[in-house]
């Protein structure tokens, strides 16, 4: 077997409620796959090139992202870490917290992803967040090796974003507006962030009866969503929808600034003035969250960027059928399409997709390209890839721009059988089709030049700016 190993750069780059850092990674791809057997290219080793420091978020005010400032602060970083933007191939922006919720939020992913990188992505969404930085802690990788329930808890300066998994796999997500920058101080004035002001009324507390009392009340509401026991109080804390897990949780791990003060009390910081140390000392003294099991994350602070950097990049099955000059694609929203094991009225099936996700994804029939995902496809004789081909380019007649590439993304490996009976058909469509890739209605997709293995990389997000 041919073991040629092709390494791809990704840079991580996480934009917080408190702090800013970037990651570069390096990723090893090998064909693990048996001779003679369909090529099967998968990550197999990740090793961290460059972490930046930590930095201060800068804000021109209370609600606006100082733009040049942070792109300033990552073309410094690259230079340091000896990359060009022409290096990274992969990658993801992450605006987590309370920045997600700033007015140019939306434009700082924009002018970031064009500044930072050819395939730099953009995303941010409190459970895609939860979820990145359950893989840079260590969180998800020991809910394989234990096989146990395993919370990950990461608290920045605005949220605690919560993901649970169990022997790898994902039971749920919940956000809360528990944070160390939610109660700041400028010498007497006090500071208390809008997200947590009703929650303070309903529970009779004001700041001026001490901030360490706040702290204490956010560990108890933290182990009560975490028990499944939450009030009507409580969720005057939610961070969108409640949690979506059922299982119970046998671990906690803790991830995010937060974090770094409850499993280093050496490395606290003073020059935060607000109620970050005390929310941490209030976590650590907790008899509540002291009822489970309690395990140390491989990184705390930087967990979110590692994830970026390192765990939000999948790659696409070999027998794929892609037109590279249309490469690489960003954003690319995703219309699923079940057949339910058969293919019958396939021509009818196939030509009302289509026109769902017109009327979805591109309402004003702009022209706005998406992608379909199509999944339980039921075992495909040639004669039956013809007759899907034959469906999908008689159906995509219906869309105002039909010079866009179709995209085609599938969980079987009939990605360049049906990619070349389609082109067949329509020599001038540019079709880029891929397998042995797993994505969800609603979902979005960045995916990136062909590499020498045969493969391309591919990030899936949900881009949400939760308000």
């Amino acid at each position: 077997m041919n073991e040629q190993v092709e390494r791809i750069i990704s840079a991580g780059i996480d934009i917080g409620t408190s702090t800013t850092k970037l990651v570069i990674s390096e990723l090893s791809l090998r064909n693990v796959a048996g001779g003679g057997q369909v090529p099967k290219i998968e990550i197999t080793d990740k090793e961290i090139l460059y972490r930046s420091p930590i930095f201060r978020t800068p804000l021109v005010s209370e609600t606006v992202i100082d733009i040049p400032a942070v792109q300033r602060m990552v073309e410094s970083e690259y230079q340091k870490a000896g990359i060009t933007i022409e290096n990274i191939q992969t990658g993801a922006v992450i605006i987590t917290g309370e920045t997600a919720t700033k007015q140019n939020a939306e434009e700082m992913v924009y002018r970031l992803s064009k500044a930072a990188g050819e395939f730099l992505v953009a995303a941010a969404g409190p459970d895609l967040e939860g979820i990145i930085a359950a893989k840079g802690s260590g969180a998800y990788q020991h809910s394989i090796k234990t096989r146990k329930t395993v919370a990950n808890i990461d608290i920045g300066g605005g949220t605690a974003n919560i993901a649970v998994y169990r022997s790898g796999m994902l039971c749920g997500t919940c956000t809360l507006h528990i944070g160390g920058r939610l109660v700041e101080w400028e010498g007497a004035k006090v500071k208390v962030a809008p997200s947590i002001r009703k929650w303070l009324k309903s529970i009779g507390h004001s700041p001026l009866n001490g901030d360490g009392a706040i702290a204490s009340e956010m560990a108890k509401v933290l182990s009560r969503f975490l028990a499944g026991s939450f009030t009507k109080e409580d969720e005057l804390l939610l961070v969108g929808k409640g949690p979506s897990w059922t299982e119970r949780i046998d671990v906690l791990m803790f991830s995010g600034g937060v974090s770094d003060c409850i499993y280093h009390e050496e490395r606290e910081d003073e020059s935060f003035r607000d109620i970050g140390m005390m929310l941490a000392a209030s976590i650590k003294e907790s008899e509540e969250l002291a009822a489970w099991e309690w395990e140390q994350p491989v990184e705390t602070v930087r967990a979110t960027v590692l994830g970026a950097g390192a765990h939000t990049t999948e790659i696409s099955g070999a027998t794929i059928e892609v037109n590279d000059s249309h490469l690489p694609v960003r954003n690319i929203p995703v219309y699923r399409v079940d057949f339910h094991g058969g293919l019958d009225d396939i021509t009818a099936k196939m030509a009302q997709a289509v026109q769902d996700a017109i009327t979805i994804y591109d309402a004003l029939q702009e022209g706005l390209n998406f992608a379909f995902y199509l999944t339980n496809l039921p075992y495909q004789s040639f004669r039956d890839i013809h007759r899907l081909a034959v469906a999908f380019t008689e159906a995509l007649k219906q869309k105002p721009n039909r010079q866009q590439p179709l995209i085609i993304v599938m969980d079987s490996d009939y990605g360049k059988a049906l990619g070349q009976t389609i082109l067949a058909n329509q020599a001038d469509l540019p079709v880029i089709c891929i397998d042995q890739t797993e994505v969800e209605h609603g979902d979005y997709l960045d995916i990136g030049r062909l590499l020498r293995t045969g493969v391309v990389p591919v990030v899936v997000k949900t881009l949400t700016f939760h308000s």
